[in-house]
């Protein structure tokens, strides 16, 4: 099975980045960053740079090592990138905390119970974290808009057991 493609986006695909996390890709993102350390951590992290930059592809360090991203909105970016980078929209989904990329845990229900609104731990009984920002996941109404979001942009039909996209047959 083929190493998983990691990613650094540009400071232009913010919400790209946010998009393909949902999705479960590794993918690091800095809403302030020079050209000149986005290549360089490019490179000494093996992650393919995702970028709209013309003038950033022809710097020498990220020739190889870059995907031109085309498209205006991020749907279409998305599925630009879902594409040539064979994502699939089911697997890895909500496996990434959307704020910083760490992988999500499963938490006790207990252990969050003084973090989430009261109705949230009345009626919800699974739970993750991020490990690196303490951000708490549930399964809730966020969750239903990205996924009716993503049907529309990969023209799912239905979902898989565990609530995840599967792609329209």
């Amino acid at each position: 099975m083929p190493a998983e493609t990691r990613f650094i986006a540009d400071v232009m695909l913010g919400k790209l980045a946010t998009w393909l996390r949902l999705l479960g890709c590794d993918v690091e993102y800095f809403p302030k960053i020079s050209d000149e350390d986005l290549v360089g951590i490019a490179s000494r992290t093996g992650r393919v740079i995702l970028t709209r930059d013309t003038e950033l592809i022809r710097r020498r360090e990220a020739r190889g090592n870059h995907f031109l991203v085309r498209g205006d909105g991020f749907r279409d970016q998305l599925r630009h990138v879902a594409e040539r980078f064979s994502l699939a929209p089911s697997g890895h989904f909500m496996t990434r905390c959307l704020r910083c990329n760490e992988t999500l845990a499963v938490i006790d229900r207990s252990e969050v119970q003084d973090q989430v609104p009261p109705y949230v731990f009345e009626t919800q009984h699974a739970f993750k974290t991020c490990g690196r920002c303490g951000r708490v996941y549930w399964m809730g109404t966020h969750r239903d808009k990205a996924l009716t979001e993503l049907r529309k942009i990969f023209g799912v039909q239905e979902h898989a057991k565990d609530g995840s996209p599967n792609p329209a047959k």
